[in-house]
Parts: structure tokens; C-alpha cells; sequence
């Protein structure tokens, strides 16, 4: 990122799950967690792996931001309750729910077993549900708050992938998203959901490059896809994100937010 943004989110917990990186260099999540901590929100770096999280929370520290590393499974909902009281426990309040976790698993319905279809949609779609039922009566209690979920292109149209149970999960994270934000609008709770397009992050080289004959042709191959001829970073998400969580976005919920460089403006491939 260039320049010094504003310090919009000054005084806010900003709660992010999947704070991590799955590899070198800057996922969506951990782009997300710095960029809320340079607005000025204290962040809980919330990841399956302490270390991942730690890194995140270390390099907030390191800018001078403050920031609180959590290990935790969004599959638990012990494990999410623990989270949010470690959270609560160092910063007395939350103001911005964040939800990055995600992953792909390959196949259609007839390549998929029932077991890995499961997993899927109780990572995907289970997490949403399970960091809302945790942190939202903290939102309700204040009469503010702001959540951002981390959706995909894959939600509202086929990506060229085969991963049946990813849309499907997907789609269902941007109606529980615009659930939220109906059923919580009297309550000064905001909810929309970020959809990123191809994204050049350490994800995509464990869970996609095995779909192309090498990595390089991956890359040329999504360039090629998006209409302004490249993939976008984490950072394109994290500042939407960053919008979407401060007082810029204070009149926008329900609202589907596609970061993607104009793909889901193509009628055809």
C-alpha cells in the first residue's frame, strides 16, 4: 500500500477471522488485518494457525498498531466463544466482524463424497453463522456495528473451476449476509459482503495452480480473464474492506461488493 490513509477506524475492535496467510507474501485476510490496524482499529488476528496469526499481529506491532494474535477454529463454536472473550478481555468492545475463512475443494457433485461436500459448506457457510450467533448481541448491546464478509466471484457465476461445492457455499454467503443486514438494520448494524475475482495471492498457487500445466501459464491464463488484462491483490480487498467497515460505508449494507477488475461485467468467455 502507498500513502497514509486516514485513521477512519480510530477507537474500533476490529475482529478478524482468517487473519492468516497460507503461505509467503499477503493474503486477503492478513492484507485486511494491517489495513483495519492503518485506519487505526485495534485488530484480533484470529487464525486456525497461532503462528499465522502471530505473524499478522507482529507486523501490526511492528507499525506501531496494536494488535492481538487468537488461534481458533470456525468450525468450533467453543472455539469462537474463546476468541471473542480473549478479545473482549484486551479491548473491552467490538465494533467490525470480519470473515475471510474460506476454502476450495475441487469436484462436482459425482467427484465430490458426501464427507468432503460437509466440510466444505461447515467451513464456508458454518463459520458465517457461527461468528454471527458469537459477536452479534455484543453489536445489538452497543447499537453498532459493522460486518464484512469475504464472499467470491464464484457466488453469482461460473469461474471456469470445477468446485461445485464452493459455489454453492459462496451463494449462500451473500444471502446470509443480506439476512444480516436486513433482520439487523433497526439495530445500527451494518452487513455486506466482498466479492473478489481473481486474486493474485498464496492461496491460489496450493489450491489452483494444479489445474494448469505451470505456474507461469496460471498466471497468463488469469490475467487473460480479467478485463483489465490482471489479477488484482489482497490489498484491492483490503480496502474495500477498510471502506466497508468505516463511517464512508454508513448508509451501505446488504450490499454484494464485487472487487474483481470488471470479470463479473463479461457476459462471455
Amino acid at each position: 500500500m502507498t500513502g497514509e490513509p486516514a485513521k477512519k477506524l480510530a477507537g474500533r475492535t476490529a475482529l478478524v477471522f482468517g487473519a492468516g496467510s497460507s503461505g509467503p507474501g499477503w493474503g486477503n485476510g492478513k492484507a485486511t488485518a494491517v489495513a483495519y490496524a492503518r485506519a487505526g482499529a485495534d485488530v484480533v488476528a484470529i487464525d486456525l494457525s497461532v503462528d499465522a496469526a502471530t505473524e499478522t499481529a507482529d507486523i501490526i506491532r511492528s507499525e506501531g498498531g496494536s494488535a492481538l494474535a487468537v488461534a481458533c477454529d470456525v468450525t468450533d463454536l467453543s472455539s469462537i466463544e474463546a476468541a471473542v472473550n480473549a478479545a473482549l478481555e484486551r479491548f473491552d468492545h467490538v465494533d467490525i466482524l470480519h470473515n475471510n475463512v474460506g476454502s476450495v475443494v475441487h469436484g462436482g457433485p459425482v467427484e465430490l463424497d458426501e464427507t468432503a461436500f460437509q466440510a466444505s459448506m461447515n467451513l464456508n457457510i458454518g463459520s458465517i453463522f457461527r461468528t454471527a450467533k458469537v459477536v452479534l448481541p455484543h453489536l445489538v448491546r452497543q447499537h453498532s456495528g459493522a460486518i464484512v464478509n469475504i464472499s467470491s466471484l464464484a457466488s453469482i457465476r461460473w469461474t471456469g473451476y470445477p468446485y461445485f461445492a464452493y459455489y454453492t457455499a459462496k451463494a449462500a454467503v451473500n444471502q446470509a449476509t443480506v439476512a444480516l443486514a436486513m433482520q439487523y438494520a433497526r439495530d445500527g448494524i451494518r452487513a455486506n459482503a466482498i466479492l473478489p475475482g481473481l486474486i493474485d495471492t498464496p492461496l491460489i498457487y496450493q489450491q489452483i495452480s494444479s489445474q494448469y500445466a505451470s505456474i507461469p501459464d496460471m498466471i497468463a491464463a488469469r490475467d487473460a480473464m480479467v478485463p483489465m488484462g490482471h489479477m488484482g491483490s489482497a490489498w484491492d480487498v483490503a480496502a474495500a474492506a477498510v471502506f466497508l467497515a468505516s463511517d464512508d460505508a454508513k448508509f451501505i449494507t446488504g450490499v454484494l461488493l464485487p472487487v474483481d477488475g470488471g470479470q463479473s461485467c463479461v457476459t462471455s468467455r
